[in-house]
């Protein structure tokens, strides 16, 4: 009779052997966020990279990782192997280690050099010299015992003719800034054919309405247009006129292919790296004044207090009467500027003035009715360095809300709260905007700091905390006006949860709306495109069709990417921002501002400047020559000697010390005695 050999385990301190458990695996996707920091997503959850688990794994590789535990510690994900590559071409700078060539990755994610072998002519071919940025492709990945091997497909252009800050910020975000030959020649072959869309009869000719768009001055293009009018009962028939994108990109597509994997367009400081090609955007698609464009229009009927009594969608054909910035409409509305000076192209001049106070009266009218139902609107300020044409900055310019911005804001809001609300009675799946409620946790975590400005006490920070939307109403209101008042909303904003695209209606926590999604820009963001789709079929009895099908199999996914790519695109515009503003803040060194303290840490607090909304650091060392005791909670530090407590919204003024622009840093100091 045969024996079972026992299973060889490692013997523990008493001598004893056991069976060693089968270590579990997961395949995911792995994010890395900076050089040796990343996440894997699974299906069973997202994990942190354990440290040194990246092993050759590239940000985006499908890899398979196996879960260990260090301690008490969360589970912790190492590479085990890459399973799919991401990345395949990769912008870097050409050296040369003979008789090799070497590109460095701009991306700081990738901390693997690639080597151009001998034989490989292609640097030679097109005039690469080192230092040269290239874009590469990689023919062999690294690996433990070998090295990466790459050829160069293009030059860029040499070190001192590109912003290498803003080239590195590029390629550190993964962002795209060249369109595929297909896609290109694709979008060259579409025509303006509005004569065959109204021919198909499910198209309205709306041309005869007054209708105008009102954006930036630097805009290129111009998705949304507006319309209004009185009805015969008192109220407002407000009409929103959107470029008619998907009747251009048809799904599966090479440009819809191309848009869903950019997912949205990226506004960095000195230049867009747009979602669709500069022939739809900027031309076809877009509302040019005097110009018949196709649209999907949404006419929606107001009574006289403001509230949505009926929404019709449709689509459309509209011909914009005038192109006009926002300083153009406020100047308007405040008399600086008398009708006939504005630009309409089209139609009356005094008609579109009447109609741009007509939707300020409604946009009036709306901002009361979203606060009574709970809708929490932060005041925010977006500073923007301007730049010369050859990328140098000049100035900053800080947008703040008018009544303007207020007035297209609000007729946008209202019609993609419509459309939501018409596919959500319908159950129609599309790319609903969802926002939940913040949790108690993140609210609670602002107390010590509101309570230090003075703000959220007592029953009224219980309230907060449970996030009621009227005591945050109560909160912001009440730093209205203050030095504080940017710092508050900032507080409050970081600590709700994200909005994010989902396949299914959730309603909106911050609006107070239902039902919301993104239906006003589907040139630059691909869920709007996702519901002009869906709002099509509904209209057209189609919601079983082939395409329909195929779009839902995907759309979890379409609209998880859509939500993680906002992210990227956001993080990619501020990072750009601040390179910018450190570069300009580098002419300005020694020159003294005002500002508010907007952060406190124990090695320093943050200042944001009144006039650019820059934000830079006053170490503490340059507070004074004491220890400072650091209050955690209350975000305070103290002088051990003086205590003179720094803290959240308290007036400063600073001195610029010095800048690092290619980290976006600026350091203050305070002032000099003169």
């Amino acid at each position: 009779m045969s024996r079972k050999r026992p299973h060889k385990g490692r013997r523990d301190q008493r001598g004893r052997t056991g069976v060693r458990k089968p270590r579990l695996t997961q395949t995911g996707t792995i994010r890395i966020v900076r050089a040796g920091v990343a996440t894997v997503e699974t299906p069973a959850g997202t994990f942190p990279v354990a440290r040194g688990g990246i092993h050759e794994a590239m940000s985006g590789d499908t890899v398979q990782v196996v879960l260990v535990r260090r301690g008490d510690g969360p589970e912790q994900a190492v590479v085990h192997a890459v399973l799919e590559r991401a990345t395949t071409t990769f912008l870097g700078v050409y050296g040369v280690a003979d008789p090799l060539g070497v590109v460095t990755p701009l991306d700081g994610r990738m901390n693997h050099d690639f080597f151009v072998i001998p034989g490989d002519d292609s640097a030679g071919r097109l005039g690469v010299r080192e230092g040269d940025v290239v874009a590469a492709r990689i023919l062999q990945y690294p690996a433990r015992r070998s090295a990466g091997v790459a050829t160069i497909d293009r030059r860029l252009g040499s070190s001192a003719e590109l912003d290498m800050a803003i080239e590195t910020a590029i390629a550190s975000f993964g962002l795209a800034t060249e369109f595929p030959k297909a896609v290109l020649a694709e979008a060259d072959a579409v025509r303006i054919d509005v004569g065959e869309a109204l021919a198909k009869g499910n198209r309205r000719d709306l041309r005869g309405l007054c209708t105008f768009t009102i954006d930036p001055v630097d805009a290129r293009d111009y998705d949304d247009a507006v319309s209004v009018g009185r009805s015969a009962d008192g109220g407002y028939e407000v009409g929103v006129h959107i470029a008619d994108v998907s009747h251009y990109v048809a799904w599966g597509s090479s440009i819809d292919v191309e848009a869903r994997q950019r997912t949205c367009s990226v506004y960095l400081a000195d230049r867009v790296l747009p979602m669709l090609p500069e022939r739809l955007c900027n031309d076809v698609c877009s509302l040019v004044a005097g110009e018949d464009r196709l649209c999907m229009s949404v006419l929606m009927r107001l009574d006289a207090k403001g509230n949505v009594l009926d929404a019709e969608a449709t689509r459309s054909v509209i011909r914009s009467h005038a192109r006009l910035s926002y300083d153009q409409a406020d100047a308007l509305l405040t008399g600086e500027l008398e009708p006939e000076g504005l630009p309409v192209v089209c139609g009356e001049a005094a008609e579109v003035a009447a109609a741009i106070r007509m939707l300020d009266d409604v946009s009036r009218l709306r901002q009361k009715l979203r606060t009574n139902r709970g809708a929490i609107d932060f005041e925010t300020r977006e500073a923007k360095v301007l730049l010369d044409g050859n990328g140098k900055p000049t100035g900053v310019s800080v947008r703040e809300r008018t009544a303007a911005t207020n007035l297209i804001e609000e007729a946008m809001l209202m019609a993609n709260e419509s459309v939501a609300k018409l596919l959500s009675e319908h159950e129609v799946a599309a790319a609903y905007r969802v926002h939940e409620r913040p949790s108690p946790d993140d609210l609670a975590a602002t107390l010590p700091a509101l309570r230090e400005m003075g703000l959220a006490r007592g029953a009224e920070a219980d309230a907060l905390v449970a996030g009621e939307p009227y005591a945050l109403q109560r909160v912001l209101a009440a730093a209205r006006g203050t030095s504080a008042e940017y710092l508050v909303n900032a507080l409050l904003l970081r600590a709700q949860k994200r909005a994010v695209y989902l396949p299914h209606n959730d309603g909106h926590y911050a609006l107070g709306a239902r039902a919301y999604c993104h239906f006003t820009s589907p040139i630059r963001r691909y869920p709007d495109l996702i519901v002009h789709r869906a709002l099509k079929a509904l209209l057209d009895g189609r919601l079983d069709s082939r395409e329909q099908a195929l779009i839902g199999k995907q759309l979890s996914q379409l609209c998880r990417s859509c939500s993680d790519q906002e992210r990227v695109a956001d993080a990619a515009s501020r990072t750009t921002q601040k390179v910018k503003m450190a570069e300009y803040f580098s002419d300005h060194i020694g020159e003294r501002y005002a500002g508010v303290i907007s952060g406190c840490e124990r090695f320093g607090i943050f200042v944001m400047l009144d006039d650019s909304c820059a934000e830079g650091l006053l170490p503490a060392r340059a507070l004074g020559d004491e220890w400072f005791l650091f209050d955690e909670e209350r975000m305070t530090l103290t002088g051990e000697s003086t205590g003179r407590t720094w803290r959240l919204g308290q007036r400063i003024a600073v001195e610029v010390a010095a800048t690092n622009p290619a980290h976006g840093q600026i350091d203050f100091r305070l002032p000099s005695s003169r």
